[in-house]
């Protein structure tokens, strides 16, 4: 047994070793950060709680700092891509790890004197890197309890919120290969009042090998990400987006729920942001990804914004929304992103009461709509105005109500 948390950081760890935590127990300041470990897919590393009674807390509080490059400007060159993070727990190039039934806590602990200053510190629940070992596999976290998680509204590709896993440009990757992510799930975590993202799995520093429409899935293969699943998980009072998978093939999005997201996405939280770029946000959806599928996904309230809506086909190639439901996001039910949106589909879906338009398609070239049931109240418009993206409709039911 140890009496810090922060021991556990200098040992090394062996396939099937177990970090257990006393149930009911408070690591204050404690951060559990894990450079180059690996389990076996036989014997993963496992970090849980033992003993009856309350998950044991992890309550950071603004430690845990580390430095964060992805080696090189992202896609957007007003995105922060370098600078200090506050972790509670930080996974790099560390594989074959399952974490679970911890409670995770990162404030600010200067809240009270300003909030969301430009160079606030970002700070994470758990953050994952990618980066000198090739291929990361099999990270798991299951049943995790990240709140007050007060990081940078500003910074949306930073390792900044609930969860956020990143791909950084390797020292030599001709020798240690791509850096990418293969196996990893997010499941029955609770994630509340993060800022900015609530969970986000697989920015990546090759973001130039996905610029264009249709995307193979050999690229994926070679500098994207395989075997995402995001499921039953509940974010509320995210300051940005919700849940987003990234650069990933096939990944899986199913049974979340998103609940009163995109709370800093308006001027009363975004005030200083410079140069910066990205006051938009949505609930769920993925980035720059090839055949995503999102299905039993429930939405709710998303705020307004530049967006605001519930679903967003972002940028990829092939994503299809099924079965879902959304209520009264002010930014409206689904949006069709820009000229690189391609091959998406949104079947038997419900809208309730959504707001400002129930869909946005913004200058995309194809989208099928079809079998979905719209409630749409008296006075919002079917397609979000100014939009001019093309759809093709057929057999759904828009159903008027009354205000």
């Amino acid at each position: 047994p140890f009496y810090s948390l922060q021991k556990i950081n200098s040992l090394e760890l062996k396939p099937g070793d177990q970090i257990l935590l006393e149930s009911g127990s408070v690591f204050k300041n404690g951060y559990l950060h894990l450079y180059e470990q690996s389990g076996s897919e036989e014997a993963p590393i496992v970090v849980d709680k033992y003993g009856e009674g309350a998950a044991p807390v992890i309550d950071t509080n603004g430690q845990g700092v580390w430095f964060q490059n992805y080696g090189k400007s992202l896609d957007n060159n007003w995105h922060k891509y370098r600078g200090y993070v506050s972790s509670s727990i930080l996974l790099y190039d560390t594989e074959y790890i399952e974490i679970r039934n911890l409670e995770i806590v990162n404030r600010n602990p200067k809240i009270d004197t300003i909030y969301n200053a430009t160079d606030m510190m970002d700070r994470t629940g758990v953050a994952a890197v990618a980066q000198d070992k090739g291929t990361i596999e099999h990270i798991h976290l299951e049943n995790l309890n990240i709140h007050d998680v007060i990081g940078n509204v500003y910074d949306k590709h930073m390792n900044n919120g609930g969860i956020y896993m990143t791909c950084f440009k390797p020292d030599g990757e001709e020798k240690t290969g791509v850096a990418r992510y293969d196996g990893v799930t997010v499941e029955n975590c609770f994630v509340k009042n993060v800022s900015r993202w609530g969970i986000a799995v697989g920015y990546s520093y090759r973001h130039k090998d996905f610029a264009t429409k249709e995307l193979s899935e050999e690229t994926f293969k070679k500098y994207g990400n395989e075997n995402i699943t995001l499921k039953n998980n509940y974010v509320k009072f995210a300051g940005g987006d919700a849940i987003t998978p990234m650069y990933a093939l096939n990944p899986l999005v199913e049974h979340n729920v998103a609940d009163s997201c995109a709370t800093e996405m308006n001027d009363r939280y975004y005030k200083y942001p410079k140069k910066r770029a990205g006051k938009v946000a949505a609930a769920i959806w993925p980035w720059k990804c090839k055949n995503a599928l999102l299905r039993y996904n429930d939405v709710v309230d998303t705020k307004l914004n530049q967006d605001g809506m519930a679903y967003d086909a972002d940028s990829g190639d092939g994503t299809k929304y099924e079965y879902n439901y959304s209520r009264l996001n002010e930014g409206g039910c689904m949006m069709f992103c820009l000229q690189e949106a391609v091959h998406n589909t949104f079947e038997n879906n419900l809208s309730f009461d959504d707001l400002s338009g129930t869909m946005t398609p913004a200058s995309n070239p194809d989208a099928y709509v079809a079998n979905n049931t719209f409630y749409v109240r008296e006075g919002v418009p079917f397609v979000r105005k100014r939009m001019h993206g093309k759809m093709t409709l057929k057999n759904n039911k828009i159903i008027k109500i009354k205000k």
